[in-house]
């Protein structure tokens, strides 16, 4: 039998003391910076002191103002004295989604991605819920706490945007915390930094994305070999799902010595994440939802086949490994 979330909030508070310093470990995005600002208030003057920890560098515009607007504060994982800590809290995580994260162990797991089967003191995994807020908006209204105007507006852009405006895969669990926390979040804030400005130095990777776009039936690639980060990926990836026709998105690059895939479709069709882990699973971290999925691949996981240099080869490795999932039944 399921548990209520009052009863998990009180399992969720029986894994601390008050002598606890408590690290929130997150690859930052909207969801997954909404739910660190929510356990964070969750465990206000209940331990010693609570930090925030970013595995990611922070460089998508709407997630930097984000930060800036909502007032987030966090420290890079390069700066991290792990001995300060007694608790880790993993959200919208797993340890299996990132090398980065398979140095911790986590006390408390939270997450709506699908359960990768680690076993935390404390783990709430929901994988039909849209965002990983939903269920932190669960455990605040649970424990009683009403949310302030920034925490609010943090989750309910969070929600707004794992749900991709509730297109992707949404419960109605999902819309009656986006309508709790409506009443509470600051409209006007949350469009500032939905309407975050494209840096100017991102334009060049559209021009070349343009130029270098692959189309397959209702399926299109981009390989843009070197990136400074996998933002550009995400948004290239996000912007040719706007265009007529196409149901399939696959944009791929090269950063910090990885190979990184961005999958996006229309959620219809085959399931995005799935179409990742078969593609790419043995290769490197690879998953996500029905409608958006990442693969991260190491160099040298794929050097005994292809030159992750050689950008032609790479795109083309990457495009085979795709249709051989997708094209099949006119997926």
């Amino acid at each position: 039998m399921a548990l209520s979330n009052t009863e998990r909030v009180k399992k969720f508070f029986g894994v601390f003391s008050g002598e606890d310093q408590v690290l929130i470990l997150i690859n930052a995005d909207p969801d997954a910076m909404s739910c660190a600002m929510a356990v964070k208030r969750l465990l206000w003057r209940k331990v010693a002191g609570v930090s925030i920890c970013s595995i990611n560098k922070v460089k998508r515009p709407d997630n930097l103002s984000m930060i800036r607007l909502l007032g987030i504060k966090m420290i890079h994982i390069d700066d991290l004295d792990r001995t300060r800590f007694s608790k880790v809290v993993m959200v919208d995580s797993q340890p299996d989604h990132s090398e980065l994260f398979k140095a911790f162990k986590p006390d408390i797991l939270i997450d709506h991605h699908p359960d990768t089967g680690y076993k935390a003191k404390f783990t709430d995994i929901r994988p039909n819920y849209g965002a990983t807020a939903t269920i932190l908006t669960e455990y605040l209204k649970a424990s009683g706490i009403k949310p302030s105007v920034k925490l609010a507006t943090g989750l309910y852009y969070g929600i707004k945007t794992d749900t991709s405006n509730f297109q992707r895969q949404t419960l109605p669990e999902d819309i009656r915390a986006f309508q709790y926390l409506f009443k509470f979040a600051n409209i006007h804030l949350e469009r500032r930094i939905d309407q975050a400005e494209v840096p100017l130095d991102f334009l060049q990777f559209y021009e070349k994305a343009f130029h270098a776009k692959v189309i397959k039936g209702n399926r299109l690639y981009v390989h843009l070999g070197d990136v400074p980060t996998p933002d550009v990926l995400v948004q290239i990836a996000d912007f040719f799902m706007r265009v007529d026709k196409i149901n399939w998105t696959i944009v791929s690059g090269n950063c910090e010595e990885k190979v990184i895939i961005i999958l996006r479709n229309d959620g219809i069709r085959k399931n995005a994440g799935k179409v990742a882990e078969a593609s790419f699973g043995q290769y490197g971290s690879a998953g996500g939802h029905r409608g958006m999925a990442r693969a991260e691949i190491e160099y040298v996981s794929i050097e005994k086949h292809i030159s992750p240099r050689n950008q032609r080869k790479l795109g083309l490795w990457i495009r085979n490994h795709i249709e051989l999932r997708t094209a099949r039944k006119g997926n």
